[in-house]
Formats: structure tokens, sequence, C-alpha cells
């Protein structure tokens, strides 16, 4: 059994891993800014006693020591780190809104920094060779016109995780990036009729399921911890190849961005 904080538990892939990881005789400690999430999910799902659940602004140092805080005192501390929580908002370069930079980067970077960086230091200070799961996505591997500021926070995620399982290789602490393509979440759904976020669905006829994610992570992410996981591979290679040949990307983009759209109209359909 792992003692496992989670962040973005009230709704989409966060809430569905709660349920899964609880289910297997995991301590979840489920965190978010709603709290009538939580509550509503607890009902609706059935958590059992082996969730915990508090406020969490992932933005807040103090909340993240605070967090950490009531899981010494429940539970004992925590041997696993699921930084889940995100932000996205479609948007082309030239109609950004600052405060949309501020929020994508305080929530996708600096919640992902704070949340790393607590862990380490409780883990290192316990002597426990845990394990911190930063989630990225496809768009930490590659350009995504029409979703700049989502493609930068992420690709960010990705150069700080990196970084940091380099440093705390030594104190036994994994550091794991999962990058899933589109999720069928509340995330995909504020996408599906803007024509910026076209790309999002321009991969398989049908997005991946929370359900998809979940099985990923119970069964490869935890068990073996590996450095990166694309969710679904073929889909990380091809995002990969795109932000090693950026121009070759650059040529494809009208053809992706037809394809997306197409596929953005029988999701509407649906």
């Amino acid at each position: 059994m792992s003692r496992i904080l989670l962040t973005g538990a009230a709704s989409g892939i966060g809430r569905h891993l709660t349920g899964a990881l609880s289910r297997r005789g995991h301590l979840v400690l489920a965190t978010d800014l709603s709290q009538d999430g939580l509550a509503r999910a607890r009902v609706e799902d059935g958590w059992s006693d082996a969730v915990l659940s508090t406020y969490l602004d992932v933005t807040s140092d103090a909340d993240w020591v605070a967090a950490f805080d009531l899981a010494e005192v429940r539970a004992r501390g925590i041997d696993v780190l699921l930084n889940v929580a995100g932000f996205l908002r479609p948007g082309f370069t030239v109609d950004i809104d600052p405060d949309d930079i501020d929020r994508h980067l305080a929530v996708n970077v600096k919640g992902v920094v704070l949340g790393t960086r607590q862990a380490a230091r409780r883990m290192i200070a316990a002597k426990n060779p845990g394990h911190i799961v930063n989630f990225g996505s496809l768009a930490s591997l590659s350009p995504v016109p029409g979703l700049p500021l989502y493609c930068a926070s992420k690709w960010a995620v990705r150069g700080f995780t990196l970084s940091a399982a380099v440093e705390l290789e030594k104190h036994g602490i994994s550091l794991t990036l999962v990058c899933p393509d589109a999720v069928e979440t509340p995330m995909l759904d504020l996408q599906k009729d803007r024509e910026e976020a076209a790309l999002t669905f321009s991969g398989n006829d049908k997005a991946l399921t929370v359900e998809d994610v979940a099985k990923v992570i119970v069964e490869h992410v935890l068990p073996k911890r590996p450095l990166e996981v694309s969710i679904p591979m073929a889909r990380g290679l091809l995002a990969r190849i795109g932000g090693a040949a950026p121009l070759a990307a650059q040529k494809l983009y009208p053809l992706l961005k037809r394809k997306g759209l197409a596929q953005q109209k029988k999701s509407a359909k649906s």
C-alpha cells in the first residue's frame, strides 16, 4: 500500500485515479480547489474511508505545506505525489489574454514546481525513496499552434521534471513525466467548438478515456517508475518527431488542422 497525494481530484483524470487507486488498497489524499467538487465525487464515486480530501490551491506554497502536514498527521507521510491538476484555454497568439498567461504558468508550471519541491523535501527528510509523477501532455513534446500558452507551460513541465529527476536520483526519488493525448474530460469539452484547438482533435478518431490513462498509471508508471511515458505510444513518437523537426511539423499543420476541424464537427454531433 502506498500513501498518495493527488491534485486535481474533483474532476477528470484526477477524480478517476482517486477511485481507482483507493480500490487497489492505496491511501489517497485527494486535493482540489473545489471542495464542492470533492464532496460530489466522494458521494457519486463511492470513495471509501481510504480517501482523505482537502483544499489545495497548487499555486500556493502555504497550501502545499498544509497538505503535506495533513498527510504527516493522518498517514505518516507520502510515498507518491501525482501532479494532475492543469489549466487550458485555447487562443491564437494575437488573441492571448494577459490573465491567461499568468493562469497557465501559475497552475501548470508553478504548481508542479511547488509540489515537486515540497514532496522531495519531505521524502529526503524521511529517507523515503518516493515517486513524483508530473502530468505533461503531448504538448510537452511538439509545437501546438492554437494552444501556445498551454504548449509553453507543458514544455516547461517536461524540462523541469527531467532536470529534477537527475538531481533527486541520488536520494532514491524517482520522477516520471506522463504525456497523454487528448482525454475525454471537462478540459477537452471546452475545446470542442474552438477553431484554435483543432490540433487537439487531429489524432485518433476517439479521445483517450480516463480509464485508459488510469490503466497506464496503475499498471506501468507506479510499479516501474519510468522517466517518461506517452499515451498512446504511437502518438507520442509522432509528437517527438514534430518537436525534433519543427519546420517539418509546420508544413503538416494545414493538413492536421483540417483533420482536427472535421473531427471537432463529429464530436459536436455525437
